[in-house]
């Protein structure tokens, strides 16, 4: 019982000085003096105290702590697993030394100018952090949800503390950025004001989080349910169609024992094809500050459709103008280069601007991605896409398909649109992946 004790108060020694640090950067001299003792029995290296040394460079000094780090904190706290040669509440106490390294360099961010150096090492640990989690590096903070959000958040704060247009003008600074959603949120504000340097390495930057993201996008789309096998279309009578097994039993009745061989009369083939329709995808985005992810993910996320075979893609982004963006439709890079985000709504002009676009309503899906807060505008907004829903096209309203956080959605909206029968998505972007493919293919 006394030995229990001791590693229980280990623990909480680590614990309490984690807190301190956390609400203020002073150190307490004997939380410290503790801490170290402990690390230091432990034969953990003395940099797991010290929130300057970030843990990529702790696991290059010490690579057996990587495979320690890894799913530290997905793993039940109340049992040794992957403690290795440790003992039971030696191995706590060491998860307890490495996890407040983790939450201490991730969630310790001060205060002040940010540079790109702590930036790019700032994202390195939240990796290792993520990791521990038990997801891939990155994978919380484009979830968007709970912890991810909380990371986003840091990360969005860390952005704009720094002086991106001193480091976008330093070609070796830039390099050091690692993109993510809110350093792109604040390269599409500021591209204005960038010229030379730095605004090649801003465009940089957009291209390669635009390729980043269209990966894992691709990912789901392929991954996505597809449409159903069209009964229709005779099945294609080659080798690779073959069912052999219905074959060998509609053929069971030539079965000759005398010869010990199956006699076939025919041969069967499956139906391979997939029921398709030519189909016209229409995607209005509102690009007002507050739907920033949601222009970033839903651009790439367009294009990637428009590549699809017999898909007619058309991609609108609007604020208290409309701009009908579809000629790049296939290069997302382009299209955020032509938005411009901030300001008002006015989802009337853009309805005014999708609706010649809508030839076919049975054979055409309006996918309408926005917060919804549209003021004096509402009613008006509402009876068009009320109007296009009767016709006969598929509408699904979008509230959000972000990476950073929570979208509000206008109630006034939501309701009607339940009312209406297409309550409105929001949430994670593979939502709307398989609304898009279910109907598309």
């Amino acid at each position: 019982m006394t030995d229990d004790r001791a590693h229980a108060n280990r623990r909480q020694v680590l614990y309490w000085r984690l807190l301190a640090r956390l609400f203020s950067p002073d150190e307490q001299p004997a939380l410290e003096s503790a801490s170290v003792a402990v690390v230091d029995d432990l034969g953990l290296p003395a940099a797991l105290l010290d929130p300057t040394v970030s843990v990529d460079t702790v696991v290059q000094r010490f690579p057996a702590l990587a495979g320690e780090l890894r799913d530290l904190l997905a793993a039940d706290p109340d049992t040794p697993a992957g403690a290795g040669p440790f003992r039971p509440h030696e191995a706590e106490v060491r998860r307890a030394a490495l996890a407040s390294k983790l939450l201490l360099n991730v969630f310790a961010t001060g205060a002040g100018e940010v540079s790109a150096g702590q930036l790019a090492r700032w994202q390195a640990d939240a990796g290792w952090f993520e990791q521990a989690c038990g997801v891939a590096p990155g994978e919380l903070r484009r979830d968007g949800t709970g912890l991810g959000a909380t990371l986003a958040g840091l990360e969005g704060d860390l952005v704009r503390r720094m002086r991106l247009r001193e480091v976008l003008a330093d070609p070796v600074l830039a390099a050091r950025l690692t993109p993510s959603m809110s350093l792109i949120e604040q390269l599409l504000r500021d591209k204005a004001n960038l010229s030379g340097v730095a605004l090649a390495n801003a465009k940089s930057l957009i291209r390669r989080y635009v390729d980043q993201v269209a990966e894992v996008l691709r990912t789901q789309v392929a991954q996505a349910t597809v449409g159903a096998v069209d009964r229709s279309v005779p099945p294609k009578r080659v080798f690779r169609n073959l069912d052999l097994d219905r074959t060998i039993w509609q053929n069971l009745t030539n079965w000759s024992p005398d010869d010990e061989r199956l006699y076939v009369d025919r041969l069967y083939y499956r139906q391979t094809a997939r029921r398709t329709t030519p189909s016209r995808l229409i995607v209005v985005v509102d690009q007002s500050g507050s739907m920033v992810d949601s222009m970033v993910n839903c651009t790439i996320l367009a294009s990637i459709f428009a590549g699809l075979p017999k898909v007619d893609v058309h991609l609108i982004a609007y604020d208290t103008r409309a701009l009908d963006l579809t000629p790049w439709v296939h290069d997302p890079f382009e299209v955020l280069l032509r938005t411009n985000l901030g300001g008002g709504n006015d989802g009337p002009v853009a309805m005014a601007l999708a609706r010649p676009k809508i030839t076919e309503p049975r054979h055409t899906v309006l996918v309408w991605i926005s917060d919804f807060y549209e003021f004096d505008r509402s009613q008006p907004l509402f009876d068009g896409i009320e109007a296009v829903h009767r016709s006969g096209v598929r509408f699904i309203p979008v509230g959000s398909v972000n990476s950073s956080g929570h979208q509000s959605v206008n109630p006034w909206f939501r309701q009607r649109f339940k009312d209406l029968g297409t309550p409105v998505i929001s949430g994670h972007i593979r939502k709307l992946v398989t609304e898009l493919k279910t109907f598309l293919t």
